[in-house]
């Protein structure tokens, strides 16, 4: 059974300078326990177990944005965890980025449910349910993208004139070498990713 983890943060800020980006959101699906959970600003200690347990952290255009703004509320170091973002492998074999939202309706003809600026409005709002219920459907999303890639090593993007061009793409698991752990290991045999200073 995967242990991976699949995530997508929902900010307040302006989008022009990271340093001053709130999470308001972060939603996750849970391989290992086959359910999506999410966590608002004040919920993140619940988050972070899940993260340390992945065997892998999945998401789409979060090196740059997602796992950045995400680390300054952890206390380790999630940029050393096991991570695959979905853009820098489609960025790799297309040259170019293309939105989550293109990706999803070319390849599998789903989109998603709203947009970060109606997720900025609910949370002035503080309509904080309506942004974990979005959140969650960009998770959604982000997971049926990462499987059919996973399976066809394959996804599709559209052009101008609405023609569907393939993008090989693979989201497989790096191999490790023997012996060669991605974590601590606890007395349960299972791995963890661990930085925290001690």
């Amino acid at each position: 059974m995967s242990k991976e983890v699949i995530f997508d943060i929902e900010t307040i800020g302006d989008i022009k300078d990271l340093s001053t980006m709130k999470i308001t959101v972060v939603s996750i699906y849970d391989y290992e326990t086959n359910a999506y959970y999410s966590f608002d600003e004040h919920e993140l200690h619940g988050l972070w177990p899940y993260m340390e347990k992945a065997e892998r952290i999945i998401g789409y255009n979060s090196e740059h944005f997602d796992l950045p703004i995400l680390n300054r509320y952890y206390a380790g170091d999630l940029t050393k965890f096991p991570h695959l973002d979905l853009l820098v492998v489609i960025k790799e074999m297309a040259g170019k980025r293309y939105k989550l939202d293109d990706i999803a309706k070319a390849t599998l003809q789903i989109s998603k449910s709203a947009d970060g600026l109606q997720a900025m409005k609910w949370y002035e709002e503080g309509r904080i349910d309506e942004i974990k219920k979005y959140c969650e459907q960009d998770v959604k999303v982000t997971k049926e993208v990462y499987e059919f890639g996973l399976k066809n090593k394959m996804l599709y993007y559209p052009t101008l004139t609405g023609d569907l061009m393939p993008i090989a793409v693979n989201f497989d698991m790096p191999v490790q070498p023997v012996g060669v752990s991605g974590g601590e290991v606890g007395n349960d045999g299972k791995s963890f990713n661990l930085t925290l200073p001690f």
